[in-house]
C-alpha cells in the first residue's frame, strides 16, 4: 500500500533522498516514489509520509533509518560483460601500456552494485595476467550490494551476457547459480562511497581508470555536473574515465575531452 505523498511532501522528502545519495525524482516519478518508500515508513510505524520525512530530517535515528531507505532506492540492475568492449578497449589501451611502462595503474569502479562490473574486469586482466599488477577498487554507497559482491554469489540474471571460457573457470556452479572464483574477490578492494560526497571521493586518490557506467541516468543535471568534476580530479594526467554507452558529459563542459578508441567513446584528463 502506498501511503498518500502529495506534492509538497514530494519535493521535501525527494529533495533529502536527492541530497543524500544524488539519486533524482522528477515530478513525472511522484508516485513511484510513494510505492517505493512507503513499506519502509510502514515499518517504522508511520501512517504520513510527511511525518516520515521529519523523522529522517530531525530526529537522531533518523540517521540510520535515511540510509536503510537509500538502500530501497538504489538500482543494483547489472550482468557479467555489460558493454563489455568498453573493458576491453580499457584493458588493452589504458592497462596493459601502463603496466609494459613499469607502474602499477589504479582503477576505480564507482557504483560497482553486486560486483559483476569489477569482476568482469578481473577476469579480464587475469586473462591477461595482470591481476595483482594493477589495482583495482570496487565502491557502491550500498552495503547490501558489497555484501553480495563479496560473497560471489550469483542468480542466472548476472549471466545473460556470458562469452564462451568463463563458467568453470572464473564462475563456479552452485546450489542457487554461480560463484565467483575467490581469487578475483580477494583481488578486488571492496568499499562504501557515497559518490556525491565529493570529500570523500577526493581522499580516494587518483586514478589511471575510472568506471562510471550506467550511474548518470540516475542523477539530476546538477548532480551530474558536480561529480563529472570531481570524477575529472580523481583522474591522474592522461586518465581515463569510462561512463555507459547511452551517457555523456559533453553538454557540460568539463575539464575532460572525449576520444574514440577502437569504436569506444571515452574521457581523458589532459597532462
Amino acid at each position: 500500500m502506498a501511503l498518500p505523498l502529495p506534492p509538497p511532501v514530494f519535493t521535501i522528502l525527494s529533495g533529502l533522498v536527492e541530497d543524500r545519495s544524488g539519486l533524482h525524482y522528477s515530478s513525472e516519478d511522484r508516485e513511484l516514489l510513494a510505492e517505493k518508500v512507503s513499506p519502509r515508513a510502514i515499518d517504522a510505524g508511520f501512517t504520513s509520509l510527511l511525518d516520515y520525512y521529519y523523522f529522517l530530517r530531525y530526529d537522531p535515528a533518523g540517521e540510520v533509518e535515511l540510509d536503510a531507505l537509500v538502500e530501497t532506492l538504489c538500482v543494483h540492475e547489472s550482468y557479467f560483460f555489460r558493454e563489455a568492449e568498453q573493458l576491453r578497449v580499457a584493458v588493452s589501451e589504458c592497462l596493459v601500456p601502463a603496466v609494459e611502462q613499469g607502474r602499477r595503474p589504479r582503477v576505480w569502479c564507482a557504483a560497482a552494485a553486486g560486483g559483476e562490473e569489477p569482476l568482469t574486469l578481473a577476469m579480464m586482466l587475469a586473462d591477461q595476467d595482470l591481476l595483482g599488477r594493477v589495482d583495482v577498487l570496487a565502491s557502491d554507497i550500498s552495503e547490501r550490494a558489497l555484501a553480495r559482491a563479496r560473497s560471489g554469489s550469483y542468480g542466472p540474471r548476472a549471466l545473460r551476457a556470458l562469452p564462451g571460457g568463463v563458467l568453470g573457470r572464473w564462475l563456479h556452479p552452485s546450489s542457487n547459480g554461480v560463484s565467483a572464483d575467490s581469487a578475483l574477490i580477494r583481488a578486488i578492494d571492496w568499499r562504501r562511497v557515497n559518490l556525491v560526497d565529493s570529500a570523500v571521493v577526493r581522499a580516494l586518490g587518483s586514478f589511471d581508470l575510472v568506471l562510471c557506467r550506467n550511474v548518470l541516468i540516475y542523477f539530476s543535471e546538477g548532480t551530474t555536473r558536480r561529480l563529472a568534476g570531481t570524477l575529472a580530479d580523481v583522474l591522474a594526467p592522461e586518465g581515463w574515465l569510462l561512463v555507459g554507452v547511452s551517457e555523456s558529459l559533453m553538454r557540460f563542459g568539463t575539464a575532460l575531452t572525449c576520444e574514440e578508441r577502437g569504436g569506444v567513446f571515452l574521457y581523458r584528463r589532459a597532462r
